[in-house]
């Protein structure tokens, strides 16, 4: 039965293709904006990507405001609001109309919690939760360079409060971006081990969202999808980085799975690697591929059927198994395939100590993602969970 009521909203246009990021200008015309400020990072001002873009502006009416190119590895709320000179303020001063994120999931977020002081004002920790923005913000458009937070086209922005070492989530469909370029000719360089993990965190988005509590069909369609193209692709892109096919087919895949959480969210895996993030600044695609195969393990009873058709998503034939067995192999798959990308299998190889798996428990069980888990979740049986993974 479909769900008595459920929404599906994204408000960003995609423009997608080999070197589209040559095509930035024209399609930022189309936003009806004149100065940009840049918001990325120094590995990639250092690659040339960034230039790359850049380029992409060459003989349109959109002219380079300004760049901020210190964004670190885990967003962070002290860098949003009072970044080198004023991050906000430095947009502000340089007459910037449009906001350009380039990067990966901190790259984006940044530009997001940047946006919001931008156009409303006040501090970053007034917006923090569900539904707290409720008018449009300036224009944004994100170009991604890894392949898997999705957070192009998603009306989430996840920023670590360093003082007291938790990731926040800031909430709003008018957070979202108004223009994603998708160019797999920007991920060609992202290392292996970036590549993987950035895969993985695409795949436990898809995972989650199609057995979420907020599920939907239209959210269920992207997820299963997405999860067949990354059980197709990831290894190729990981082992043959060169390969533009798989890199553009891990882009795409990435996008969908951003799309479909957006709407049914995801659930304990995202709400254990959160806490992982916050306490123990474990990069996030590497939690997510550490806890997806035991937050499943978790999960399993609650939807079993989903689970069956996830393994078969991933490859696998399960006609003759039952919900319960079919789940079990996408488990099994899910671990198969985070092995054979080289990543580690246990929270103690990601520096994780294990006198801190409570705390990361008691965070987990206030973190937002927690709400929409398929299996109601209690305290005892995260920590259960940590500690099988550690």
């Amino acid at each position: 039965m479909l769900p008595e009521y459920f929404e599906f909203f994204v408000p960003a246009r995609i423009a997608a293709g080999r070197g589209m990021s040559g095509s930035l200008g024209p399609e930022m015309e189309k936003l009806g904006v004149r100065r940009a400020f840049v918001v990325t990072d120094q590995v990639l001002m250092q690659l040339g990507l960034v230039q790359k873009v850049l380029d992409g502006l060459a003989g349109s009416a959109v002219e380079v405001a300004g760049i901020f190119d210190e964004v670190r590895p885990n967003s962070e709320v002290g860098l949003v609001e009072k970044g080198p000179g004023d991050l906000p303020e430095l947009a502000r001063v340089a007459g910037a109309d449009v906001l350009v994120a380039i990067g990966g999931g901190s790259n984006i977020d940044t530009a997001k919690g940047m946006n919001i002081i931008l156009s409303e004002g006040g501090h970053l920790l007034d917006y923090e939760g569900f539904g707290v923005i409720t008018r449009p913000l300036k224009p944004l458009v994100a170009i991604p360079t890894t392949a898997g937070t999705g957070s192009e086209v998603t009306q989430f922005a996840v920023i670590k409060h360093e003082a007291i070492h938790t990731k926040l989530s800031f909430s709003s469909p008018y957070l979202a971006p108004n223009l994603a370029i998708l160019d797999p000719e920007l991920t060609v360089n992202l290392p292996p081990k970036l590549t993987a993990s950035t895969g993985m965190d695409a795949l436990t988005h898809a995972v989650e969202t199609y057995v979420s509590t907020s599920w939907n069909p239209i959210a269920d369609g992207l997820a299963l999808e997405a999860i067949r193209i990354i059980g197709a692709n990831l290894v190729e892109a990981t082992t043959n980085g060169g390969n533009l096919e798989a890199r553009y087919q891990m882009l795409v895949a990435s996008t969908m799975a951003g799309m479909a959480f957006s709407s049914g969210m995801v659930g304990c895996v995202h709400a254990m690697a959160h806490a992982a993030g916050g306490l123990f600044d474990v990069p996030h695609g590497i939690a997510n591929s550490i806890l997806l195969p035991y937050g499943m393990e978790y999960n399993l009873e609650a939807r079993p059927e989903k689970f069956r058709e996830i393994a078969r998503a991933l490859g696998n034939d399960v006609e003759d198994q039952d919900p319960k067995a079919g789940g079990w192999t996408a488990i099994e798959a899910v671990f198969d395939l985070a092995e054979r990308c080289g990543l580690p299998r246990a929270l103690s190889e990601a520096g994780v100590p294990e006198e801190g798996l409570p705390t990361m428990a008691e965070a987990a069980m206030v973190d937002g993602a927690i709400f929409t888990n398929p299996r109601p979740a209690e305290y005892d049986e995260i920590l259960a969970v940590l500690k099988k993974a550690y």
